[in-house]
């Protein structure tokens, strides 16, 4: 009797793992990440103009993450995928984007290799994508995140998403339920949940894109418009409030070297009658001095119009690539901050209002 259970033990064993290979077979999955942090250095960081020397927590030359992506061939040229993505802070080990488990990206979706992809969850939306190619500092510490904290956060919660790409042309557009749930503050959460009953416009993003690249170069417009409700942070407390933003940027390849610039035009229609209207201009290049070495720098402006509250940033980043997953980076940068404005260098930073800003940022990245 004994071996007799113990042999069906073993069948039903060796039946499971037969079970599992099949399911491999048909899907796959990826664990993917980056861990990037380093010690940064500013001046002026309070209003009596004393220095901070500390270790980062929003990020380096990269924010720190670690996702799950998966996809299973359904036949027909037709794909379902799913994007399961965490941002968290190296310095503490804590969670970003508001304290969210997967923060960055919670999606899933279809692809067809003939009409693009559908995706549904928390995502990057068009104004995320819209830079990808031409802003050379991406979401470095010093870069234009910092005068702008959503654009290296511009993701929508509730969404539905689609994306197509179509002989070198590109065309995209989200819409939002209800674009962000977390109420811990900050440009990653700020606490307009939306899905309101009889309100259809509360707590709502609709952004939309399209574009044309091609090895040499390439040009991409988009458009963001986000709706406020009761609760919510930037003065849109209410859904007639809204913060709109129109994108034009382009790229164009010059041997080696990418040069790439843009205009950010962001109009906002807060509570209490304050309406801003500004314009954030960039313009960087990229230079692989060798194969392991590459030099960005970038220049950036806000114009804030009827204001002197302007902003001017000027970054370089050096990247010395130990490996193809490895490197080793130092970030310079220098902000002048006009009238009153206190914006900061570094990204979650601290700057007095009104004084500029040296910053110096050396670290490690590391992929996987």
């Amino acid at each position: 009797m004994k071996k007799t259970v113990c042999s069906a033990i073993a069948l039903m064993g060796a039946m499971g793992a037969l079970c599992a290979g099949n399911a491999m077979a048909q899907n796959s999955v990826t664990i993917y990440g980056i861990v990037d942090t380093g010690v940064v250095y500013t001046t002026n960081a309070n209003a009596a103009g004393n220095s901070a020397f500390k270790m980062p927590g929003l990020t380096g030359s990269f924010p720190s993450r670690i996702g799950f992506k998966g996809s299973e061939d359904l036949g027909g040229g037709l794909e379902a995928f799913f994007v399961l993505e965490a941002g968290f802070a190296p310095d503490t080990g804590s969670m970003g984007q508001g304290n969210r488990l997967f923060g960055r990206q919670s999606l899933v979706g279809l692809k067809s290799n003939t009409w693009g992809q559908v995706m549904l969850g928390r995502q990057v939306n068009m104004t995320y994508i819209a830079t990808l190619k031409t802003d050379v500092m991406g979401p470095n510490i010093f870069a234009i995140g910092s005068i702008d904290g959503y654009l290296p956060n511009a993701r929508s919660d509730n969404s539905i998403g689609y994306l197509g790409n179509f002989s070198n042309f590109t065309v995209g557009a989200t819409y939002s339920f209800g674009r962000d749930t977390s109420t811990a503050g900050g440009p990653a959460a700020t606490g307009c949940a939306g899905e309101v009953a009889g309100n259809s416009k509360a707590c709502r993003q609709v952004t939309a894109l399209v574009g044309y690249d091609n090895k040499s170069f390439g040009v991409t417009s988009s458009y963001d418009i986000l709706y406020g409700n009761t609760g919510a942070a930037g003065g849109l407390t209410s859904s007639d409030n809204t913060d709109q933003r129109v994108t034009l940027n382009g790229f164009v390849m010059l041997g080696n070297t990418k040069i790439g610039a843009g205009v950010i035009d962001r109009r906002t229609r807060a509570a209490g009658a304050v309406n801003t209207n500004s314009d954030l201009y960039y313009l960087g290049a990229s230079y692989p001095i060798s194969t392991a070495l590459v030099l960005d720098a970038q220049v950036a402006k806000l114009n804030v119009k009827g204001s002197p509250n302007d902003v001017t940033l000027m970054v370089g980043r050096l990247t010395y690539n130990l490996s193809k997953r490895t490197a080793l980076y130092t970030s310079l940068g220098y902000q002048k901050n006009g009238g009153t404005s206190a914006v900061a260098i570094d990204a979650g930073g601290t700057v007095g209002a009104g004084k500029n800003q040296l910053g110096v940022m050396s670290g490690i990245r590391h992929t996987f």
